[in-house]
C-alpha cells in the first residue's frame, strides 16, 4: 500500500481533542556551549540561567527543579543579565514558520521570576541573529547593547524599556563575539572578536570607537572573552592563549600574562574577592589568578566534558562552567569539577523509553549514547561507541539496549552494566529503527538499504541470530510497529509506502483482511489510518518525523520539522485534526515518546541537540 500526501480534502469534522494536554517544556537536557559564550550566570534565587534551543533554562541545582522561559520561537544565542539580576535579555536567529514566512531576529527581555515578557526589541532591525547582548551597569542598566550577524555586525545600543533604539553603527566585517558596557563608566562600550577589540564611546546620541593597540605584542586572530576588574581595568583573552590587561578608559596593553593557556582563552570572570579565574580551551584547565596577576592555582576539567566555554561565579568559592561538549559543571579550581548539566553535541535521532521505569535512552551523531533518569534528568550512564547513533530500542524486559548506527552497524548494550553485549552489521546503510518484538522473542533492523533484516531473540536478548531479511521496499526503512502480539510488524518506507510482515517468514502480507484487525503495541509510524490526521493538507511526507501514541491508547503525539510538538486525540483518522502546539525545539524536532507509565514524554531536537520533556496532565 503507497500512501499519498493529502492536498485537497474537504473539511471533515475533526477528531475531538481529548482533556488532556502537556503543561509545556517541563525539564530540558542539555546546554549550548558549543558555539556560544558569556550565557550562564547564577541569580539570586540560587538558580543558573543557561539556554538550549529556544528555550532559557533557570535551573535550582539545591532543589533539582527547573523552570523555563519559552517566549522565543527559533535558536536563542545569546544572554545578559541586568544589574537588579531579575530582569534578563536573551538575543535569538531568524527562522522560518511552517508557512514559510520569516520570524525575524530579535531581543526578549523577561522577568526572571514572573518569566513574563517585558520588552521586545528589534523586530525588523537585525539581520541573521542576534549574537551578543550586554546591559548597562552603572546608570541603572536603562541601556542594553545588541550585534546581530549581517555582514557589518551592527552594533546598536536601546533604551530597552521604551523600546526604543538610541544609535548604531558598523561593528566589524568579522564575527563579534563579546559586546559589553563597562560597569563604572556609562559611557564605554567593549566589543570584541575576529582580529579586533574596540573602546567605544557613546556620547551625545554617537558611537565612535578606537582601536585596541596590541603594539609590541602580537595581535591575535581572535580577541575571545572580556571581563572587568574591580578598579575598572579591563581583561581579555585571546585564542594565543594570553591575557592582556587595559587600563580604565585606555586602549592600550598595561599587563600581559603570555601564555597563560595552551590554546585559547574562552572564559573569564573576576571574582568578588579580588582573583580572575580563566577557563581554556585546547588545555581545559581553569585557572586562578591573584590580584597582582600570579596563578595561585589551576585544576583541568576532564576529557569527557570537552574544552572550557565560560565561567561564572557561584556562591562561596563554588564556581559553574560550561564547556563546548553542552555541559555545565559545577565545583573549584580547589575541589575540581563534576558533571551538573549534561547533553548531546551533534545531531539528535535515536530515543527510546525504557519499558518499567522513569528512563529512557538518546544517541545521537556524537557517537554518545546516555540513559537518562526523567526523574533526575541526570544521566544514568554514558558510553561513546565507535559509529555515529540513529535509533535505539528496548528489549521489554529493559535489560538490553539495542542501538543502531549511521554504519550498518548495531550493537545490544547491557542497560545496567552499559557493557558491550554484541554488535552486529546488517549492510553499510544507516539503521533507521531497531525494535524488538513485545514479547521479546524477535529482534527487527530497519535499514537504509531498503530492507528489514529480522532476528530470533534468546537469554532475555543477549543472544540474537539471523532469521532471514525482508524485501518488498523500494525505498528506504523509516519506521515499524509490532503488532501486540507479536505476529506481525508493520513498515513505512521513505517513498510513503505501508507494508506488513510476518515475523516468522520474512514474507510480506498482502491480504488486507489479515491485518485488518490487529492490535498494534505501538504507533509510531507516520503513515496509517490510525495517524492519518495529524498531516495538514498539502503536507509534505517528510514533514513529520516521528509519532508516538501514549500506552494507555488516547493520546498521539507527532514531531515535525517546524520545531514544533503536536498532540492528538488517538486515534486521528479525520483529516487535519485538531491538536494542541507546543514549542520550545527549534529547527527539526527528530524523535517522541511516551514514558511507560504516560506521565510523561519526550522529545529530541535535530540541530538543537536538546531533549525536552513534558508533563501530560
Amino acid at each position: 500500500m503507497r500512501w499519498r500526501p493529502p492536498t485537497a480534502w474537504t473539511r471533515a469534522p475533526s477528531c475531538l481533542l481529548a482533556g488532556s494536554s502537556w503543561t509545556g517544556c517541563i525539564s530540558s537536557y542539555g546546554y549550548r556551549g558549543r558555539d556560544c559564550r558569556a550565557n550562564l550566570y547564577l541569580l539570586p534565587t540560587g538558580e543558573i540561567v543557561y539556554f538550549v534551543a529556544s528555550v532559557a533554562v533557570l535551573y535550582s541545582v539545591e532543589e533539582q527543579r527547573q523552570r523555563h522561559y519559552l517566549g522565543h520561537n527559533d535558536d536563542i544565542k545569546c544572554l545578559a543579565v541586568h544589574p537588579d539580576m531579575v530582569t534578563i535579555a536573551t538575543g535569538q536567529v531568524a527562522g522560518t514558520t511552517k508557512e514559510g514566512k520569516p520570524l525575524p531576529p530579535h531581543v526578549r527581555i523577561w522577568d526572571s521570576v514572573s518569566l513574563s515578557t517585558l520588552h521586545v526589541l528589534g523586530l525588523g532591525v537585525f539581520d541573521r541573529a542576534v549574537c551578543c547582548v550586554g546591559f548597562s551597569k552603572s546608570n541603572g542598566g536603562n541601556l542594553l547593547c545588541a550585534v546581530d550577524e549581517s555582514n557589518d555586525h551592527m552594533l546598536s545600543v536601546w533604551d530597552w524599556a521604551k523600546e526604543a533604539k538610541v544609535v548604531d553603527g558598523k561593528c566589524s566585517n568579522e564575527a563579534v563575539l563579546v559586546a559589553t558596557f563597562h560597569p563604572t563608566d556609562p559611557t564605554l562600550l567593549i566589543t570584541c572578536g575576529k582580529s579586533h577589540i574596540y573602546f567605544w564611546s557613546l556620547e551625545g546620541g554617537s558611537l565612535s570607537k578606537r582601536q585596541g593597540l596590541f603594539e609590541k605584542h602580537e595581535k591575535p586572530k581572535y580577541v575571545l572573552c572580556v571581563t572587568f576588574l574591580e578598579g575598572g581595568d579591563v581583561v581579555t583573552g585571546d585564542s594565543g592563549g594570553n591575557l592582556y590587561v587595559w587600563g580604565k578608559g585606555g586602549n592600550r596593553i598595561t599587563q600581559a600574562m603570555l601564555g597563560a593557556h595552551d590554546g585559547g582563552v574562552f572564559g573569564l570572570c573576576a571574582l568578588r574577592d579580588g582573583t580572575l579565574v580563566s577557563g581554556g580551551g585546547r588545555d581545559r584547565r581553569v585557572v586562578l589568578w591573584g590580584s597582582d596577576y600570579s596563578k595561585l592555582q589551576e585544576v583541568e576539567v576532564p576529557e569527557d566534558f570537552g574544552p572550557v566555554r565560560t565561567v561564572a561565579e557561584g556562591r562561596g568559592d563554588t564556581l559553574y562552567v560550561g564547556t563546548t561538549r553542552n555541559s555545565i559543571l559545577q565545583g573549584s579550581v580547589h575541589t575540581g569539577f563534576s558533571l551538573l548539566v549534561q547533553g548531546h553535541v551533534e545531531e539528535l535521532w535515536g530515543l527510546a523509553t525504557h519499558p518499567s521505569r522513569a528512563q529512557f535512552v538518546t544517541c545521537g551523531q556524537d557517537k554518545l549514547v546516555h540513559l537518562w533518569s526523567a526523574e533526575s534528568h541526570q544521566p544514568l550512564w554514558s558510553r561513546i561507541i565507535e559509529d555515529p547513533a540513529r535509533s535505539a530500542g528496548f528489549h521489554p524486559s529493559g535489560s538490553v539496549l539495542a542501538v543502531g548506527t549511521v554504519t550498518g552497524r548495531w550493537l545490544l548494550l547491557d542497560t545496567e552494566t552499559h557493557d558491550l553485549v554484541a554488535i552486529h552489521t546488517d549492510g553499510n546503510e544507516q539503521i533507521s529503527v531497531v525494535s524488538f518484538s513485545p514479547d521479546g522473542a524477535y529482534l527487527t533492523v530497519g535499514s537504509h538499504d531498503n530492507l528489514v533484516y529480522v532476528y530470533t531473540v534468546d537469554q532475555g536478548g543477549r543472544k540474537v541470530s539471523r532469521l532471514g531479511k525482508c524485501s518488498g521496499h523500494s525505498s528506504f526503512i523509516t519506521h515499524l510497529d509490532w503488532a501486540r502480539d507479536s505476529s506481525c510488524f508493520v513498515t513505512n518506507s521513505g517513498d510513503y509506502e505501508i507494508l506488513y510482515w510476518d515475523p516468522a517468514t520474512c514474507k510480506q502480507i498482502t491480504s488486507a483482511d489479515a491485518v485488518r484487525n490487529v492490535e498494534w503495541a505501538t504507533a509510531t509510524c507516520v503513515l496509517g489510518f490510525g495517524v492519518f490526521g495529524i498531516w495538514s493538507e498539502g503536507a509534505d511526507g517528510t514533514d513529520i518525523n516521528a509519532v508516538a501514541r501514549s500506552h494507555d491508547g488516547k493520546l498521539l503525539a507527532s514531531a515535525d520539522d517546524f520545531g514544533k510538538v503536536h498532540l492528538f486525540s488517538y486515534p486521528c483518522c479525520q483529516p487535519r485534526a485538531l491538536s494542541h502546539k507546543y514549542g520550545g525545539h527549534s529547527s527539526h524536532v527528530t524523535n517522541v515518546a511516551f514514558l511507560w507509565d504516560d506521565s510523561m514524554a519526550l522529545t529530541t531536537g535535530g540541530k538543537d541537540t536538546s531533549v525536552l520533556q513534558w508533563r501530560v496532565v
